[in-house]
């Protein structure tokens, strides 16, 4: 079948996986992407920071050749992951941010479902068995979903499934920016798709929402710089000068995921709607704090959370509740400061003692009284 029409078994490869629940589905060689040596000097400057797996795997990610041998093309699929179209973004950052005083934390969209690693496993694994039919013997294919070692947005740019904005986050037109990519590479030869073009124009609306500058430049990313790497990857402290920054948020940030134009086309995703939690959508941030290690893992331990364990949440949770708690909060934090990791302890007295600035620098408060 493969050599009497590579468009049939292209056509046949996309509507069976539209069938399994994919938005997108596009093909591209398996050549290196251009951008590999871009990647390459980023990891040379460092502003990857402590993400040493991108260090390890740079020679598969700068040549897909290197992962499956003898692949020729690269299957790119899109899952569209917005919950409600009311949340898909105004072209205002942070706008579902809740601002103090507030109890209430921010956890980035993406993250408010199930491990979406292990739910799009059988969708993918379908689609994966189906190139092997359709191939025939001797034919090898290879999944992968967001930890694969894959350069994944310069490929489906290539594929035609969206282009990379300023924010070097992948867009589509219909989709806005709010879905995962996942992959599959395979020995099966396919026609591949006219590659998408960067549709950004004049916009600069990522550059200006983001809120620590971690967007150094159009498509240049400081990953040390971003919130979401400080509240995922980061393993030791968060930088003092950049804890309030943080604001509420416990898990990644969307600002500049939010300040996308290109949102107002987006529309609710449906593969992923029965692997909601919506507990996660704004989380208490004071039952957060008090959380032992089995209550985590029961709560946190089939979601994205459960990567950063118990000691990167509270850590997190901390910071979150000395930028946005009151005095409220403070027996809760004082109790944090005694856990017995360091890690979770430090940060909780930087809360007490934002929290406790904040109130003697109130208009009023504790000024003396009559008699005194």
């Amino acid at each position: 079948m493969c050599v009497l029409s590579l468009d049939a078994v292209k056509a046949a490869i996309q509507q069976r996986a539209r069938a399994l629940g994919f938005d997108a589905c596009g093909v591209t060689t398996a050549t290196p992407p251009s951008s590999a040596e871009h990647f390459r000097r980023w990891l040379e400057t460092g502003q990857h920071g402590e993400m040493a797996y991108l260090e390890r795997t740079v020679g598969k990610r700068s040549d897909p050749r290197q992962i499956l041998s003898g692949v020729k093309s690269i299957i790119t699929l899109a899952v569209n992951y917005l919950a409600s179209e009311t949340d898909r973004g105004s072209g205002l950052a942070g706008a579902s941010v809740p601002q103090p005083p507030s109890a209430t934390g921010f956890i980035a969209r993406y993250a408010r479902y199930a491990d979406y690693h292990k739910t799009l496993a059988t969708p993918l694994q379908a689609l994966a068995q189906f190139v092997l039919e359709l191939g025939g013997q001797g034919t090898r294919s290879i999944w992968c979903v967001d930890t694969g070692p894959v350069l994944e947005r310069d490929l489906a740019q290539r594929a035609g499934v969206g282009f990379v904005g300023k924010h070097t986050n992948l867009i589509r037109r219909d989709l806005g920016n709010w879905f995962f990519l996942a992959e599959i590479l395979t020995t099966l030869e396919l026609e591949p798709d006219p590659p998408e073009h960067n549709r950004c124009g004049t916009c600069r609306r990522c550059l200006d929402a983001c809120p620590t500058g971690a967007i150094t430049a159009p498509f240049r990313l400081d990953a040390r710089l971003c919130l979401s790497y400080l509240t995922l990857e980061l393993k030791g402290p968060i930088p003092l000068e950049l804890r309030p920054a943080l604001g509420p948020r416990v898990f990644g940030c969307d600002d500049c995921l939010a300040a996308c134009p290109w949102n107002r086309f987006a529309r609710t995703g449906h593969l992923l709607q029965d692997y909601l939690r919506p507990d996660l959508n704004s989380p208490d941030l004071p039952a957060l704090l008090i959380l032992d290690d089995a209550e985590f893992d029961r709560r946190f331990g089939q979601t994205p959370l459960a990567r950063i364990k118990r000691r990167g949440l509270l850590r997190n949770v901390a910071v979150a509740l000395g930028n946005v708690g009151d005095e409220h909060v403070l027996p809760l934090l004082q109790r944090a400061a005694r856990d017995p990791l360091p890690l979770v302890a430090e940060h909780a007295q930087w809360a007490i003692r934002q929290i406790e600035s904040r109130r003697t620098s109130q208009p009023g408060r504790d000024a003396p009284g009559p008699g005194r």
